[in-house]
């Protein structure tokens, strides 16, 4: 199903998120806090069960303290060259 929060794209990008807060070392709720959301917000994105917006994005590579050009590139290279949206 295009477009569908649970296809193996948006799984990917879940799953690289989730290792870059691991390799920050830091809790849910530290990445939560320091973007100023609920640490429930962060379990969402990591379960794929909410996407990240580019603004989003952002947002956690800085509370990770890595560029997010650097970031970006970790997520997109576990994805497919076409995805559906």
């Amino acid at each position: 199903m295009a477009g569908a929060i649970y296809s193996e794209a948006q799984k990917s990008v879940a799953r690289a998120l989730t290792a870059a807060r691991y390799e920050a070392g830091l809790k849910q709720a530290d990445l939560a806090k320091a973007i100023g959301k609920h640490q429930s917000y962060i379990s969402d994105i990591e379960r794929g069960q909410r996407r990240v917006d580019i603004l989003e994005l952002y947002a956690i590579a800085r509370a990770l303290n890595v560029e997010p050009v650097d970031l970006y590139a970790q997520i997109t290279s576990g994805l497919p060259q076409i995805v559906d949206v």
